[in-house]
This record gives C-alpha cells, structure tokens and sequence, in this order.
C-alpha cells in the first residue's frame, strides 16, 4: 500500500478500513489502532488519526477512553433504533420536499428499479444490485438542502447495511423483493402525497431494521 498520493491519505484510509470492514478482516468489535494501520500501510500516523475521526462521525469506529478504538458493534435494540430513526428522518425530509422531484428525477429512478428488475430476471445477485440502491437514495436526498439532516440518515442506515452487517444485507431480500420495495417508493412518489411517501419509506427502513436486528451482538457496553 505505498501507492497513496500524499494529499489524499486520510481519505484512501479510511477506504482502506471501510474495504477491511466489507471483506470481514475488520468484523464488529473488532480492536483497531493507528500503531497496526501505520505499520501496515508503512505511513505515517496523522493522517491515520484524521481518517479516525472520519469513521467515528460516520459510526464505524467507536473510541472508548482507556480502552482504545474498535469496530462498531451493535444490539439488536440499537440496530432497530438506528433503522428506525433513518427511516422516520429520510422520509419526513423526502416528504418536505416532494414537489422538488421532477418529472426527469422520477424518470431516473424508474430506469434505476428497471435495472434492479432486470439483475433480479437474470439471477443476479443484491450484490450487483447495491451500487443501484446507493444512486436511487443518493437521487432521493440530492433534492433535500439539509447537509445535517442527509448525513444523519446515511449514519444511521447506511453505515450497517452497507459496511458492518453488509454480508448480512444482502441477504435480507431476493434480489426480486429488493427491485419491489425500491418500486414502491417510486409510485409513493408519483402520487404527490406526502402522507403516503412518508409511510413507505418509513416502513421501507423499520422492515429492513426488523431483520437487520437478528444479527446484533447479545452483549454490548456502553
């Protein structure tokens, strides 16, 4: 790993600790410090110390004085909890700003679900499927101007689905449901009721966090 461009090392370790995370070499508890991450990526450790704090906003890492810094690891409660939450935020603040999505972000978003259909007709995997969901909510929050309130939806569902618990997430659905409850947000959409777009993807996230929460840990300190 002596291929980082000096300007950008902070930001390739925290890719190279989100990748460790997706493989399974870092899996939830696991213990992580900077001393391990210079040695093996032969750097030195201030941009390892910037990458930290980038991980522990997003709620990859957490850091616990005297005990040092690990992969975040989660109840079934709070992996319910964060799920419920994501969902209640990205939905009130999708809702707010319904008549902001227009004709071409709701065409964009059914040629987005054509192709998740088309990966589930094909036996495909979620796996392939996954860059899709990540551009079809990426469309969602590109019309709400809340930075705040976008990164607090990403923390809290993205983060577990898409890097602690991802070999779980894949599994959750068939690649068919996957393309069918991303659909449903779509024709929420169309409706231009707010009521409506509310309740589906608010549940869309609660049902997600409600299989999600098998895969907590049983034990977890504060």
């Amino acid at each position: 790993m002596n291929n980082f461009k000096k300007e950008t090392y902070s930001d390739q370790v925290v890719d190279y600790v989100k990748e460790s995370i997706l493989s399974g070499d870092l899996v939830p508890g696991a213990p992580i410090t900077e001393v391990a991450i210079a040695s093996e990526l032969s750097i030195s450790r201030a941009p390892i110390r910037e990458a930290m704090q980038i991980l522990i906003r997003e709620g990859l890492i957490e850091s616990h004085p005297q005990r040092g810094k690990n992969v975040t690891a989660l109840t079934a409660k709070q992996i319910k909890n964060s799920y419920f939450t994501g969902g209640v935020l990205e939905a009130a603040a999708v809702a707010k700003v319904l008549d902001n999505y227009t004709d071409k972000d709701i065409a964009e978003l059914e040629h987005i679900i054509a192709k998740m259909n088309n990966i589930a007709i094909n036996n495909g995997s979620v796996s392939d499927q996954a860059p899709l969901d990540k551009a079809f909510h990426d469309l969602l929050f590109s019309r709400i101007d809340n930075a705040l309130l976008v990164e607090l939806c990403r923390r809290a569902c993205q983060g577990i689905s898409k890097f602690l618990l991802y070999k779980h997430w894949v599994k959750l659905f068939t690649a068919k449901k996957v393309y069918e409850r991303h659909k449903e947000i779509v024709d929420a959409l169309k409706t231009k009721n707010f009521q409506i777009i509310e309740r589906v993807i608010r549940e869309h996230y609660m049902e997600s966090g409600e299989r999600m929460s098998a895969f907590g840990v049983d034990i977890y300190e504060e």
